[in-house]
């Protein structure tokens, strides 16, 4: 009798352990960052961006450019420079850089606000996509990435949600 009790107990064992592994999770990791901003919206968006930003980019460009000749110019001719030159000089770099601030200001801020726009329009693109290839996948499991302290790139589904983002936003 207690040998046929050990036998079942074995058995059950041997049964619970094979469901057990019937049940792994299925892991999946996922950049929601990078999949939003590799989406050919994303792609889009940052074209329109650069274009509308393309004057500032230049004028940007310029100064940077003028800036840099002040500061060669004084380096290479202070010794023989006059005082009032110096200032001039001086007086001079320091409005350009004000303007770069400001114009650097300007663009750092209507980029933060159109990205901040563009997440909150594709927040449910990106959930449905998210569900999507869990659903194509069998994931049990999908965790942010930037919440995981280390995984394999083989856990990693951001490519696949990208994907799904394109199709979903056709």
């Amino acid at each position: 009798m207690k040998m046929i009790a050990k036998v079942l107990a074995v058995a059950g064992l041997v049964l619970a352990s094979g469901a057990a592994l019937a049940q792994q999770p299925v892991i999946g990791v996922v950049n929601l960052e990078q999949a939003l901003f590799n989406s050919q919206a994303a792609q889009e968006l940052q074209a329109q961006i650069q274009e509308e930003f393309r004057d500032d980019q230049q004028r940007a460009e310029r100064l940077n450019t003028e800036l840099r000749e002040l500061v060669e110019r004084a380096q290479r001719d202070e010794s023989i420079m006059s005082d009032s030159e110096k200032r001039k000089i001086n007086s001079d770099a320091q409005e350009k850089q004000v303007q770069l601030q400001m114009i650097s200001e300007r663009v750092q801020g209507a980029l933060q606000e159109r990205n901040q726009a563009f997440i909150d329009s594709m927040r449910q693109n990106l959930g449905a996509a998210i569900q999507a290839v869990v659903e194509e996948g069998g994931y049990t499991i999908v965790l942010n990435a930037d919440t995981v302290a280390f995984f394999d790139n083989v856990y990693d589904i951001t490519g696949k949600v990208t994907a799904k983002i394109n199709e979903l936003s056709q």
